[in-house]
């Protein structure tokens, strides 16, 4: 069945092909209402599918965010197996489509460069996560697009931004299991690297720590990946290895609730012999049995409010020094994974 055309929309509704394209295009302050409903009713009867690529043409623009997540660590893993990014693309594609855009997602491999996913894909725009200040973000300003990083370190007024305090964070955390009365906490994380997200939580880990006039130990820090599989294995060494730790703070909660599964299985329970706090709040977390302490940030409503920033920008071209970066608030959200251990049982 062959496809219909806008010369078939203007003939079904009486018009002229221009005015079928004003109409398609969003000028219709140069047809009357009548004459935009009989057009849209044609549309409606004939099936009649826009061609975006013929549209991208005529205005220069793609209509097209492009959403990278570079690999930022030497454990590979699947582009959307951390759940993490699944609820912040979801917030990214939902109001990106909302307001008339769509996306295309791309992982980037350790070491690789970001330039050519942003120049051969004609994106007007590219949202870009936890990218570090290395030698391929300066790559980055000759592609000529708007470009928002999520949880980046990197200060270039070139670039818009979106993020949290993770040093707050961390901070917070720490605070909550001190407040309930633990004195040796031990941090699961992943790669601590200079002006990362892992490194501003470790900051505020330690000064929480010394607020408080607690030791710090850096033999109670293991660091490797952001994944289950390394919470697992932590979980499973502190149960099996007496080191009077009380406590554990998780910079995520995929660690958090690796660490939680390795110490029941090692016969340990939570939060009796252990408490965990994590750091997110991604829906599994609330669910999890039991279901985990942690640092809530609203992931959605941060890729909800990347793409409106990114697209702002492209449509407004520049924008003033105080929308050009959005920071998002913190919560500890008390689930079952810490317990008072200042109060008697």
């Amino acid at each position: 069945m062959r496809k219909a055309t806008i010369k078939d929309v203007a003939k079904h509704a009486g018009v002229s092909t221009a005015t079928v394209s004003y109409v398609l295009n969003g000028v219709e302050g140069k047809v009357s209402q009548e004459t935009v409903e009989k057009i849209y009713k044609a549309i409606k009867e004939l099936n009649y599918i826009q061609n975006f690529s013929a549209v991208s043409l005529v205005k220069k623009k793609s209509r097209l965010l492009g959403v990278i997540i570079p690999q930022t660590e030497d454990c590979k893993q699947l582009l959307l197996e951390n759940p993490f990014y699944s609820e912040m693309i979801s917030g990214i594609e939902l109001k990106a489509r909302e307001m008339g855009y769509h996306i295309i997602l791309s992982g980037v491999d350790k070491g690789q460069s970001y330039l050519d996913v942003s120049v051969q894909r004609d994106l007007d725009g590219a949202i870009i996560m936890g990218i570090y200040q290395e030698r391929f973000y300066e790559e980055l300003k000759n592609v000529k697009i708007p470009i928002v990083l999520v949880d980046s370190y990197i200060h270039d007024k070139y670039f818009y931004k979106v993020g949290i305090d993770d040093e707050f964070g961390g901070y917070l955390a720490t605070r909550h299991l001190i407040r309930n009365g633990h004195k040796k906490i031990a941090l699961v994380t992943g790669s601590i690297r200079k002006d990362g997200v892992v490194e501003k939580r470790f900051l505020g880990y330690k000064k929480a720590l010394r607020e408080a006039g607690l030791f710090y130990n850096p033999d109670d820090v293991f660091e490797n990946s952001v994944t289950y599989q390394h919470g697992l294995k932590i979980g499973r060494f502190l149960s099996e290895t007496p080191r009077n730790i009380t406590a554990v703070f998780a910079t995520a909660d995929l660690i958090a609730l690796g660490v939680i599964r390795g110490m029941i299985e090692t016969g340990k329970r939570v939060p009796e012999d252990y408490s965990v706090i994590g750091f997110d709040d991604i829906p599994i977390s609330r669910i999890f049995i039991p279901s985990l302490t942690t640092i809530k940030q609203d992931i959605g409503d941060k890729g909800a409010k990347a793409a409106a920033l990114l697209i702002q920008a492209i449509e407004e071209k520049t924008l003033s020094e105080p929308t050009r970066e959005v920071l998002l608030t913190l919560d500890v959200i008390e689930r079952q994974t810490v317990k008072n251990i200042s109060i008697k049982d």
